[in-house]
């Protein structure tokens, strides 16, 4: 570790890297909670909102390798403050932590990025959009239609372009998604319609790739109950055209699940607690733990009965909130592909 890295580590909570997703059901107190009704506005909404406690921009796609080969991205930035107020320089309270990686049939590779806010290494503006860490650069047209994306590790980069082919689509009632029967929630909106191109560089060489693209904004202070440590949520865009995001959080009190049905136009459908069923059939030892990497997943209001498979069961990200994140395909009663990402195991 470099004296940066170690310098950023020692500036990150160390009781909350201790609680890990546990800590997102954590008191809020001070920090601006999501009520109903809230009118998002943009392009401002693209941007920060420091006045709640936690935040993320995050993109995953699925592509398609000239050489024939499947893989995946994913690009994630989050922000976490200590406290609800904006100050400068080495004063601010906000955290910034990246995330990417590429998935490989075979491989996975990961890195991770931290930066202390306020001194220009990292962060993110609204108009014109653009969303940083170092040199990681996630940068748009102020509708985000048009998206600009570069990451890089020891062992991978890619630079791709996305241009949005459909809507915005808001989860839950109209952006406010509820996560637990105690009322926890957050302002949740996807751009989940991106066609993808660019190249990736690997170990084996350059790449070009071709394919779709997801991204997610949430915002939140307490996204959690108490009981919850983990969920299990996927992205899933069928062949057909139409889509589904979808998760369950996993909880002493049982399950609490959400989600939305997106048609072939980008129109999105919220469905209620209970309304999908998730049920593990397969899970492999992963970074010593048991992870479920093939699922069943039904929805009977939509006669969705499927199977959702990983590409690699090695897509584990060993970073400072470990979980497992990586592309997945789709089959039975619909086929296509997507992606997965669960915690807390």
């Amino acid at each position: 570790m470099n004296v940066r890295a170690l310098l950023m580590f020692l500036l990150f909570p160390l009781a909350a890297l201790a609680q890990g997703y546990a800590g997102l059901g954590g008191n809020a107190d001070g920090f601006t909670a999501p009520t109903p009704g809230y009118q998002f506005q943009f392009p401002q909404d693209h941007g920060p909102h420091p006045d709640y406690r936690i935040e993320w921009w995050y993109l995953t796609a699925n592509l398609k390798g000239e050489d024939g080969r499947d893989y995946g991205i994913q690009w994630t930035l989050f922000r976490s403050a200590l406290k609800p107020s904006e100050e400068d320089g080495w004063q601010s309270p906000q955290l910034w932590l990246g995330h990417a990686a590429v998935t490989t049939p075979d491989a996975h590779y990961f890195v991770e990025r931290l930066s202390r806010g306020g001194i220009g290494q990292a962060g993110v503006t609204a108009q014109p959009f653009e969303a940083w860490i170092d040199e990681w650069q996630m940068k748009a047209d102020p509708d985000i239609n048009a998206l600009r994306l570069t990451a890089n590790g020891a062992d991978f980069s890619y630079d791709l372009s996305l241009d949005a082919t459909g809507p915005l689509v808001f989860h839950g009632e109209d952006g406010y998604s509820v996560k637990s029967a105690d009322g926890q929630a957050s302002y949740y909106y996807s751009q989940p319609g991106y066609q993808v191109e660019g190249v990736l560089h690997l170990p084996q060489g350059d790449v070009a790739v071709t394919g779709q693209g997801w991204l997610d904004r949430e915002w939140s202070s307490q996204p959690l109950a108490a009981d919850q440590s983990g969920w299990d949520w996927f992205s899933l865009s069928f062949d057909d055209g139409q889509k589904l995001m979808a998760f369950r959080l996993r909880g002493d009190r049982g399950d609490y699940t959400s989600a939305t049905w997106i048609d072939a136009y980008g129109v999105g459908t919220a469905l209620p607690d209970g309304a999908v069923s998730f049920t593990p059939m397969e899970t492999q030892t992963v970074a010593d733990r048991n992870v479920p990497v093939h699922w069943r997943v039904v929805l009977p209001d939509r006669e969705l009965d499927v199977e959702v498979s990983a590409l690699t069961p090695k897509s584990w990200m060993g970073t400072r909130f470990a979980y497992w994140e990586g592309p997945v395909f789709v089959s039975g009663s619909h086929s296509g592909q997507g992606y997965l990402e669960m915690t807390g195991y």
